[in-house]
């Protein structure tokens, strides 16, 4: 859910209820991902950006409705790593991954990283309070041999933990 535009609180809501709503007939959501809305470099570069506040309300209220989605997203590459970090107590259990020349956010005028690797993830998570779990991207605890990280295979379904994208 994009958020932070030309929308009101309202409408968060509403799209919140109807997110829940559809959950509670198909079950088909694993993850929810509210995204803020980075205004540089768009024909609405007039507006404010959201602020850590708002973001943090938002993971915070998606995760209070949306209780039937088995997990939230604080996506540091538009969160920033300070405030996804915060995230993880606000209800969001995935902070997301070793993500790759990523551009969407960066044109729109993001100064995050544009990558981290695995073991700063993990130590965003585990300074966070923690514990870092690597996931598949169908939310499978992801099992590597220390002395082959090549090597991996794919376990039970991660339910309440944090997780680490591949």
């Amino acid at each position: 859910m994009l958020y932070g535009h030309v929308e009101q609180p309202y409408h968060r809501i509403d799209h919140l209820l109807r997110l829940r709503e559809l959950q509670d007939r198909t079950g088909g959501f694993q993850t929810f991902i509210p995204l803020a809305f980075h205004p540089e470099n768009t024909k609405l570069s007039n507006l404010k950006k959201p602020s850590a506040p708002m973001d943090l309300r938002t993971i915070a209220i998606s995760r209070l409705v949306l209780d039937n989605v088995p997990h939230i997203k604080a996506y540091w590459i538009m969160l920033g790593i300070g405030t996804a970090q915060a995230a993880l107590a606000y209800g969001a259990d995935d902070i997301d991954g070793t993500v790759r020349h990523e551009l969407i956010y960066h044109d729109a005028g993001a100064t995050t990283p544009e990558i981290l690797t695995v073991d700063q993830i993990r130590h965003l998570i585990s300074e966070a309070g923690r514990d870092p779990v690597e996931r598949d991207t169908i939310y499978r605890h992801v099992h590597r041999d220390p002395d082959n990280l090549k090597s991996w295979e794919t376990g039970e379904e991660v339910e309440v933990s944090l997780e680490v994208a591949r």
